[in-house]
């Protein structure tokens, strides 16, 4: 186990190398020159000797392998760079930025843990009833939303309707921002919000992004437990005379699970950096908003910060999920083969 999870790690190094230059040569086969954009863009004739002090600046006159090898220089020396646009280190923004897509994800991941599994299992157990049935339209129903449409309908149905009919001022969600004021702001065990009225902008935005991943893990649960509930071992466990919560608890669950470890685990980790509409329609001051607003404003240093940030993120989340699948099935022996 131990090699395992070094050599795992040390996959990191090469994942985030090849993702992190790729974006860079790719910022430079767009159009358009970055000097120009920091200067304030083609449309507003920036002043030439502006744009040439921007160019000296940032050394963009450099050829593209120079600046290639000194972002990486910089990089091995804790220094994610200078944004073009906010005139602020990128690893400030990821200070600012990181925790509030983190917390996002984390509730996000809370209810696709609890709920999908719980209408999953719920849904195999009683298999053909009226509950299965809507459970399996409603589950279909919700995949096939778009995040940003179903982001407008939450926020339409719990913020705008309840706050034109006068509804009590607990059930009157917000619909964009993390509090009023930011100053306001407050969290308990970092992820609980304390703040006046905070819990109100955190409910909406949780359920969108969680909303698509919830629905894919109850099915994927439904269609897991289906297929342990036929194994000879649980039939064998019913003979013993157990009842069906101590079948399903003891011997069906863990089995059941392993698949469904798997979608978990990328939905964490995508949700900590993928959840652009999400963040954008409720204005959720995050990685993802903030990576979308970088790229429009070609903000290359930015871009690859968060971006190197969220690949790191990812992997280690994957790393976690495999490691945990000794837990769940003792069968599994993490690098046994090469260990032996």
């Amino acid at each position: 186990m131990p090699s395992y999870i070094i050599r795992r790690l040390l996959l990191i190094i090469p994942t985030v190398f090849v993702a992190i230059s790729f974006l860079f040569l790719l910022f430079y086969a767009l159009p358009g020159d970055p000097a120009t954009l920091i200067a304030g863009g083609a449309d507003r004739n920036p002043n030439p000797i502006q744009i040439q002090q921007i160019t000296e600046q940032y050394g963009l006159d450099d050829p593209i392998w120079k600046q290639f090898l000194n972002y990486w220089n910089d990089v091995l020396h804790g220094d994610l760079g200078q944004s073009y646009q906010r005139g602020q280190s990128v690893n400030d923004i990821l200070k600012d930025k990181a925790p509030n897509s983190i917390r996002l994800a984390f509730w996000a991941f809370v209810l696709e843990v609890i709920v999908g599994i719980s209408v999953g299992l719920y849904s195999a157990i009683r298999r053909y009833s009226v509950a299965d049935k809507i459970t399996t339209i409603g589950t279909a129903a919700v995949s096939a939303v778009p995040v940003f449409v179903l982001g407008f309908i939450l926020q339409y149905l719990f913020a705008v309707v309840p706050n034109k009919r006068g509804w009590p001022d607990w059930m009157q969600l917000r619909t964009s921002g993390i509090s009023a004021p930011r100053t306001d702001e407050e969290w308990f065990l970092f992820f609980i919000p304390t703040g006046p009225d905070q819990w109100r902008y955190l409910v909406l935005p949780a359920i969108t992004l969680a909303s698509v991943s919830t629905a894919l893990a109850a099915r994927m649960m439904r269609g897991s437990m289906l297929e342990v509930l036929g194994a000879d071992y649980m039939r064998t466990a019913k003979a013993k005379g157990l009842n069906e919560r101590q079948v399903v608890g003891r011997h069906g669950l863990r089995n059941a699970m392993l698949p469904v470890i798997t979608l978990l685990g990328i939905d964490l980790g995508a949700t900590i950096g993928s959840a652009v509409l999400t963040e954008t329609v409720f204005s959720w001051p995050g990685l993802g908003s903030t990576i979308a607003d970088a790229v429009q404003d070609r903000d290359l240093p930015v871009v690859l910060g968060l971006t190197l940030a969220v690949v790191v993120a990812y992997s280690l989340i994957n790393l976690m999920v495999d490691v945990s699948y000794a837990w769940f099935d003792p069968r599994v022996r993490l690098g046994a083969g090469s260990d032996s």
